[in-house]
């Protein structure tokens, strides 16, 4: 039986893709979280096939105890994620806590199991349109200066912290396609294939859990009519996990590499995330940051 691994696996989405997963009887899944108890009540509603353990993604060093305890997947679904946090906070290890759990936690992640897991297994990344500048998604474009810059950011910003906060995020979402580019480039398909995946807007979900007053009104109960509006980039939570498992069970997908999918779309991502000179500096800087 394959196993499939899913970071953040008790919200909307990553429970969602567990679910999707388990309906094909050749798969189990472990889904993490936070918490303990939310973790394993949530593997308990996906039933006997279905592990929770908990996972920190704001702890560097507990990243690698859980590489080094938790099975060795066949897919590797690097999911969860902090949403937009207005104030700098940081983790554990002194990280931009955007920056730190979006990015170099998964980073740590997928370089620790990686060398372990069988060949031609599976790595999806998940990003978001919010990397795209040209996208009508109502957020700031990605502002991607240098990689520990964005790790350790100065403490004053541009006006506003919620504008700032949801900066860092598509700027988050941006360095999850250069990883997925380059690890791509790293890596033989007949090792790995690695891809990016951007599960559209899924309003009504916790992704905006910071908004506040209107925003936060609007994006819970208004603009979760739009999922059935044709042409728009909505869907709901079961749309996009049915979409996120293909990419980890369609046998007509091995050997797809260095791709971004919009739901079952493969299209171009941002010109900006083609950019190898960036990609290559997020890949080295973040080799030095995760150095013990």
């Amino acid at each position: 039986m394959k196993t499939a691994l899913i970071t953040g696996g008790t919200g909307s989405l990553g429970f969602r893709t567990a679910e999707a997963i388990l309906a094909d009887d050749d798969w189990q899944v472990v889904i993490t979280g936070r918490q303990r108890q939310a973790v394993e009540q949530a593997a308990g509603r996906l039933g006997p096939r279905a592990t929770g353990l908990p996972l920190d993604l704001g702890s560097l060093d507990e990243v690698r105890r859980f590489a080094h305890e938790a099975p060795v997947p066949d897919a590797l679904v690097c999911n969860a994620g902090v949403s937009m946090a207005g104030d700098i906070t940081w983790t554990a290890d002194g990280i931009e806590q955007t920056f730190g759990v979006n990015h170099l936690a998964h980073f740590v992640l997928v370089n620790e199991l990686l060398p372990r897991m069988p060949a031609q297994s599976r790595v999806v990344l998940v990003a978001s349109d919010t990397h795209d500048p040209t996208k009508p998604t109502g957020m700031p474009a990605p502002a991607y200066t240098d990689a520990y810059s964005l790790a350790h950011p100065a403490s004053t910003e541009e006006p506003g912290p919620a504008a700032a906060g949801r900066r860092r995020y598509t700027t988050s979402k941006l360095c999850n396609v250069l990883m997925a580019y380059e690890l791509a480039r790293r890596t033989s398909p007949e090792v790995a294939t690695v891809n990016a995946f951007d599960p559209g807007l899924m309003p009504g979900t916790g992704l905006a859990r910071d908004l506040k007053g209107v925003q936060a009104f609007a994006w819970r109960y208004l603009l979760p009519a739009l999922t059935v509006v044709p042409g728009i980039n909505a869907h709901t939570p079961r749309q996009s996990a049915a979409a996120l498992a293909r990419l980890v069970l369609d046998p007509e997908l091995a050997g797809t590499t260095g791709r971004y999918f919009s739901g079952r779309k493969e299209i171009r991502s941002s010109v900006e995330s083609y950019d190898r000179a960036k990609a290559t500096d997020l890949w080295e800087t973040s080799v030095v940051l995760v150095e013990r």
